[in-house]
């Protein structure tokens, strides 16, 4: 008897099993025949403001940089200013070790002295020597008249002394002839020492010109009123840098290479933001247009601005994930606020222009099929790919032509619902079976 009721009570828990399955896989068959609904939305007709968003950076567009100068010998900062400094123009930023060049300003004024000196000597010689030729011509002038008095009076005198007269003369006229050869190259030559002595002195003048050039640049003063902003200190990498890396600033102590940007100062006066607004928003806005800015660092704070530059061509930023083209533009503030510092970022929301009694979607309705712009327009509870001309576009609505106001669409591509169960009912399936 108690077997007997052991087999019914199991074949009654069966029964129920099987029911059970079949109840499941009932509702998961019903409910995989529903489908999902499709989101739409209607066309509207009414005023739209075409507003471009847009985020930047502060920027100084009046900036003084600071080189170092190009010296030849040994560049080290005694004395820096820090970033953040508030300077003045003509006010000191950086100042070098002026040791090197004084000790050559110095060799090159003692050369330069040398040089006189040995100029004052060599034409005190030259004047010497030629009061001296020019004793020496007088007395070989005076040699050869009394030669040629001599030999006037040959006919008194033996035909022996008449040839010795003859020789002596000729004698004279020698020597006459050689020393005025000799006074004439002593003097172009002593002219040509002095002339080196010159050029020795010049080349001193302008070594010592040079020096003090040096030594001014040894101070490197500020333009204009601004911000100072250090330099990544290259130098100290051994020339080895690499993307990623970060450098401290130049500070007192630094050895510098020549012609190494060093610092900038940036005028803070007059800032203006620059940012990159997308190809769907490029036609959206135009230089002088009206725009707010807000800034990032005091929330809460909007400045006015205007749209001061948009360029004609798209610039590309290939290593990142969103290749898509920008345009460069920026807007100049039309208040200032002394909290504001370059590299500060901001929001940016240009008015552009308002339009009147157009017709408007979202801007998700909008698909691309075969290159077109289309809209599915719900006609029953089908969707129908329609096409149709965009005459404006901004980040939340699409002004459009060819549908009329009131026309119901689809905010989500239509072809590509799926059933509302078709995973719901393997996994229902799936755990019944358990």
């Amino acid at each position: 008897m108690k077997k007997k009721s052991r087999i019914i009570v199991s074949a009654v828990a069966l029964l129920v099993a099987v029911l059970s399955v079949k109840g499941v896989l009932s509702a998961a068959r019903n409910l995989s025949s529903k489908e999902v609904p499709i989101p739409t939305a209607r066309v509207e007709r009414g005023d739209l403001q075409v507003d471009v968003f847009t985020t930047g950076e502060l920027r100084a567009p009046r900036s003084a940089t600071l080189i170092a100068p190009s010296v030849s010998g040994t560049l080290q900062i005694v004395s820096m200013l820090p970033t953040g400094t508030a300077v003045k123009a003509g006010e000191t930023i950086i100042q070098f070790d002026p040791s090197e060049q004084e000790y050559n300003f110095e060799q090159s004024e003692s050369q330069l002295r040398q040089a006189e000196q040995d100029i004052l000597k060599a034409k005190a010689d030259a004047a010497v020597q030629a009061a001296k030729d020019e004793t020496d011509l007088l007395t070989a002038r005076f040699d050869v008249r009394r030669a040629e008095l001599e030999v006037g009076r040959n006919e008194l005198v033996s035909s022996i002394d008449a040839q010795k007269n003859n020789l002596a003369l000729e004698e004279a006229r020698r020597k006459l002839a050689q020393l005025e050869q000799d006074v004439k190259s002593r003097a172009t030559s002593g002219e040509a020492g002095i002339n080196v002595l010159v050029e020795k002195r010049n080349a001193a003048r302008l070594a010592m010109q040079v020096a003090q050039h040096n030594i001014d640049n040894m101070t490197l003063k500020s333009t204009l009123d601004g911000i100072v902003a250090g330099k990544e200190n290259r130098d100290s990498t051994g020339g080895f840098f690499s993307p990623g890396m970060v450098l401290q600033e130049y500070r007192a102590g630094d050895l510098v290479q020549p012609g190494r940007l060093l610092a900038e100062v940036m005028d803070v006066s007059q800032m203006e933001v620059q940012a990159k607004v997308s190809e769907t928003d490029r036609s959206n806005i135009a230089p002088n247009e009206s725009a707010e800015v807000q800034i990032d660092a005091h929330p809460g704070e909007v400045l006015a601005a205007k749209v001061k530059t948009v360029a004609g061509l798209a610039s590309r930023d290939f290593w990142s994930a969103n290749s898509q083209a920008k345009f460069p533009a920026s807007f100049r503030l039309e208040e200032n606020s002394p909290n504001l510092r370059p590299g500060i970022s901001a929001l940016v929301k240009v008015h552009g222009a308002k339009l009147r009694d157009v017709l408007y979607l979202p801007a998700q309705s909008l698909f691309d099929k075969e290159g077109k712009p289309i809209v599915y327009v719900k006609r029953g509870s089908d969707f129908d790919p329609t096409q149709v001309k965009v005459k404006y576009r901004t980040e939340s609505r699409i002004v459009i032509e060819g549908l009329s106001e009131g026309t119901e669409v689809a905010v989500i591509n239509p072809t590509g619902k799926q059933k509302s169960g078709a995973k719901a009912t393997s996994a229902l399936a799936t755990g019944a079976m358990r």
